[in-house]
């Protein structure tokens, strides 16, 4: 009774916040259903300050951010720009390169021909690519099937032959397969994972020779279009190139980063080729959803999701497994099911917890995303560590911190040479965070309020601290009514925005 009465609150809380957006514009934005929720929203208050932070003093260019959860897009973001020369915005509507999920396409693809009895996983790679010609160092193993490719258990080289990752110079379809005769397997088939980006180049060939399309045609008109994903190609439009984000390289030491041309994937298309924006992937995510907890058929059949899902191949433990085509990686909490990317200029990460009914996709336009805030895929660890555990609780009627209207002046980020300081409303208090660190919820120090504008920094939740602990927080206003410094122990420290 006490969940159902909460449940009940909070719906009318969000048929509120509906009303109060339809009256003010868009008030809210990006945030819709759960994540307007006080609990949720103060906790992706605190995941957008971390990833400014993080952004602005590593001088990152932008990336965009989608989280589904109950078949709706509830937040998604840009941040910084798709165009750093021209102060284009990264938006959710931004394409970016998404590299290896396009090896999710590749095997719902080679699924979809096999539910159609059109061939079989466990068949000789060479059966339906007689040009299948590498020469197999190893040849006691077993031959090299469709699903060897599929679970990266091949032994197959992780390239075409050609170092196309520098030059960007990528190999035609026609040149893939003529490599072959001068490559040769790594290790025996079915031995230990190992990542090949020309398995799945081999597995869009499949794909084209037994439709007698292109693998790009294919994919395009059997799995993108059905799932209205407009924006999305194998082989961008020119008429979408204007949306696409500009791909940087990494910092250099003088502050500068390349922007990479544009790098065609040609006959690697299967493996890396797929350009997508947070939009799109989000309906590709919301399709995996609703088919695993409603059943039934579009695409392929939810047995068949779900047989691609589950683990086929581990990966040295029991954390880590490869389903077909999906990457499964298991913690304490959840099973996260996805795939992540690198493309020259790209880093992207797209994370499932089917259990929760929750999805998170990050796109980067940028090499060293993953130096300077930890990766998408550590961004989607935050927002697993962080968002959807607050959604729970939200769901269970948690409520969030009664803020006193007073206090609201007194949220943003305070600069000093030490480090930079927030204060902000989160998990029920008013506290103050570092947000320039791997993650900013271990520096948390709640303030009791004492009197005015004045607060101290608790010890409640941190036992060993250099800091200021116990000593007091205060603001000083200017004349326009705003914060003009903050007073933290003995430093004052002035207002800043990233």
């Amino acid at each position: 009774m006490y969940k159902l009465m909460n449940m009940k609150r909070f719906g009318f809380y969000l048929v509120l916040c509906s009303l109060l957006t339809a009256a003010s514009g868009r008030v809210f934005g990006e945030r819709k259903g759960v994540a307007l929720h006080p609990h949720v929203g103060q906790n992706l208050d605190l995941l957008e300050v971390w990833i400014k932070a993080r952004m602005a003093y590593a001088g990152l260019p932008g990336l965009s951010i989608g989280i589904v959860q109950d078949q709706e897009l509830v937040y998604s973001k840009g941040f910084g720009f798709a165009d750093i020369k021209d102060k284009t915005p990264a938006t959710p509507e931004t394409l970016y390169r998404i590299a290896s999920h396009s090896k999710l396409f590749a095997a719902i693809g080679i699924m979809q021909l096999r539910d159609q009895g059109e061939l079989q996983l466990d068949d000789p790679v060479k059966k339906h690519l007689p040009g299948f010609n590498i020469t197999i160092t190893h040849p006691e193993a077993h031959q090299v099937t469709i699903r060897h490719l599929l679970t990266h258990s091949s032994g197959l080289p992780r390239e075409a032959g050609s170092a196309y990752w520098l030059d960007f110079d990528f190999p035609s379809r026609d040149e893939v397969l003529a490599r072959l005769g001068s490559q040769e397997t790594i290790l025996p088939s079915e031995s230990l994972f190992k990542y090949s980006n020309l398995a799945y180049a081999l597995l869009g060939e499949i794909i084209a020779q037994k439709t007698n399309q292109s693998f790009a045609d294919y994919v395009e008109d059997n799995i993108m279009a059905p799932l209205g994903m407009g924006d999305s190609s194998v082989v961008i439009r020119e008429s979408d190139k204007s949306k696409l984000a500009v791909g940087y390289g990494r910092r250099m030491p003088d502050g500068t980063r390349e922007a990479f041309p544009f790098v065609d994937a040609q006959g690697m298309a299967a493996a890396t080729g797929v350009t997508s924006s947070i939009d799109d992937m989000a309906k590709f995510v919301l399709w995996q959803l609703k088919l695993r907890k409603q059943g039934g058929k579009k695409l392929i059949a939810a047995r068949t999701l779900k047989e691609m899902q589950r683990p086929h191949w581990l990966v040295g433990d029991w954390k880590h497994g490869r389903g077909l085509g999906f990457g499964i990686v298991h913690t304490i909490e959840r099973e996260l099911i996805g795939h992540g990317g690198g493309y020259p200029g790209y880093r992207t990460a797209t994370n499932i917890s089917s259990r929760e009914d929750i999805g998170v996709i990050v796109f980067a336009n940028s090499l060293d995303s993953e130096v300077y805030i930890g990766s998408p895929r550590s961004i989607t660890d935050r927002i697993f560590d962080w968002i959807v555990p607050a959604i729970n609780e939200a769901k269970e009627g948690k409520e969030g911190l009664q803020i006193r209207p007073e206090w609201k002046a007194l949220v943003g980020t305070y600069q000093m040479p030490w480090q930079d300081n927030h204060i902000m409303f989160l998990d029920g208090t008013m506290s103050l965070i570092d947000p320039n660190t791997p993650n900013p919820k271990k520096t948390l120090n709640p303030l009791e309020h004492i009197s005015g504008n004045i607060f101290k920094i608790s010890r409640k939740f941190r036992t060993f601290d250099y800091g200021s602990v116990g000593e007091t927080v205060s603001f000083e206003f200017g004349p326009d009514k705003k914060v003009k410094r903050a007073k933290i122990g003995a430093l004052y420290a002035k207002p800043i925005q990233f």
